[in-house]
């Protein structure tokens, strides 16, 4: 067979699977009924990309479409140089770009953000049950001797992954194993995943004693949810943003002064505590959010992703320094749905579009971040934050709010 007929046999495949998958959904709308609501979900565009959307969801039935906006521009200091990004925001939250905007031009008028990656590494935490403390004991101390072994299995499974921590730890008779690896440029969870299934698998055959039964998931990874124990440690990649905002910018810009920012944090930071949040911070979740939906990341892991801790205080000269914390940004440029079209589209918008951008955009997550906490802190203290509401999503005239003392 020439390469000729190899490609075309490969075309014919293709075009096979996506006639099925189109073939699939159409069948779906017969069962459901509902016209309209199939002319608005399952258009010519939906049922072109049936095949494309095929790895990323089950019981296909069309796309939705989210207003996609830009926030900009946002310079970004980070590992790899300086630069000035446009970021795409998708979201059904009138103000939330306007905001993000805002922000951002506040931070590129200061000289931009300084950001950086300061650990990554994420985990799985399989659980072994065995009959008494001592045979959990014996285990544990057979994980702690095997870490290059197991490494070794890991790379059998991924060439992107690197099997990094294997920790046990002991609860009555069973072992929890912190499983960490290092992911590349890609999120990760499904490599984490088909990785710990293999280590365990490996573990199993070798143990001098055989559990009772096992999990391969013991929720002790915090995996999307929001955990104090990642808050001081990292899931995914802990990145730092930072910024000093002059008092004439905070004045012209932002409207109020660096003394009445750091007042307002004082005051939110008393009232996380009092309503037992994890970390400090304002509104991480809708930056992240929108972010995430725009560029095809797993939007759930916003649960985990937006904690994290801001901070603003007064400089002997006056001015503002800002900074946010953020422990467990899960983000990669690469595999789960960073390679369907619209978010293909957003990285490439983004200039992280393919391999070694994995870090850039955990840094532009941050740099975002600092920027929304900016503006929203900002609104407060100078009292415009509901009328801006109320002109972005009612189109009311704006009118300036004024802080009381």
């Amino acid at each position: 067979m020439d390469f000729t007929s190899v490609e075309t046999t490969r075309q014919r495949r293709s075009r096979a699977t996506a006639n099925s998958a189109a073939f699939d959904a159409a069948r779906r709308w017969r069962e459901l009924g509902l016209p309209e609501a199939r002319a608005e979900l399952f258009d010519t565009r939906a049922r072109r990309r049936a095949a494309v959307y095929a790895n990323n969801i089950e019981s296909y039935i069309g796309a939705i479409q989210v207003p996609l906006g830009i926030a900009g521009p946002l310079q970004v200091n980070g590992e790899g140089g300086e630069r000035a990004y446009r970021v795409p925001l998708a979201t059904t939250e009138a103000a939330l770009v306007a905001s993000y905007s805002r922000g951002s031009r506040v931070v590129t008028a200061a000289g931009g953000a300084r950001a950086r990656v300061v650990a990554s590494g994420v985990g799985r935490t399989p659980v072994f049950a065995f009959g008494s403390v001592l045979e959990a004991c014996r285990f544990a101390d057979f994980v702690r001797g095997r870490m290059d072994e197991l490494a070794n299995v890991v790379a059998t499974v991924t060439t992107h992954g690197r099997l990094i921590a294997a920790t046990p730890t002991i609860e009555g008779n069973k072992v929890y194993v912190d499983l960490r690896y290092t992911t590349g440029d890609a999120a990760g969870q499904n490599m984490v995943t088909f990785a710990s299934d293999a280590v365990c698998r490996a573990l199993l055959r070798r143990a001098p004693v055989r559990p009772r039964h096992w999990f391969l998931e013991a929720n002790l990874s915090g995996d999307k949810k929001a955990t104090a124990r990642t808050l001081c440690d990292v899931r995914g990649r802990r990145v730092v943003a930072e910024a000093t905002i002059p008092a004439a910018v905070i004045a012209e810009r932002l409207h109020t002064t660096p003394e009445s920012m750091v007042d307002y944090w004082y005051a939110g930071a008393v009232g996380a505590v009092m309503s037992g949040a994890t970390g400090m911070q304002g509104h991480f979740a809708n930056g992240l959010a929108a972010l995430y939906l725009a560029c095809g990341l797993d939007v759930a892991c916003v649960a985990e992703s937006a904690v994290g801790i801001t901070r603003l205080q007064t400089t002997r000269s006056g001015d503002l320094y800002a900074s946010v914390t953020l422990p467990n940004v899960m983000v990669g440029t690469v595999g789960g749905g960073t390679g369907l079209p619209s978010a293909r589209a957003c990285l490439t918008i983004l200039g992280l579009a393919g391999d070694g951008t994995g870090d850039s955009l955990a840094e532009v997550c941050a740099a975002l971040l600092l920027a929304g906490e900016l503006s929203i802190v900002a609104a407060f203290c100078c009292g415009d934050f509901a009328a801006a509401h109320r002109a972005l999503s009612r189109g009311e005239t704006f009118e300036r709010g004024q802080r009381r003392e």
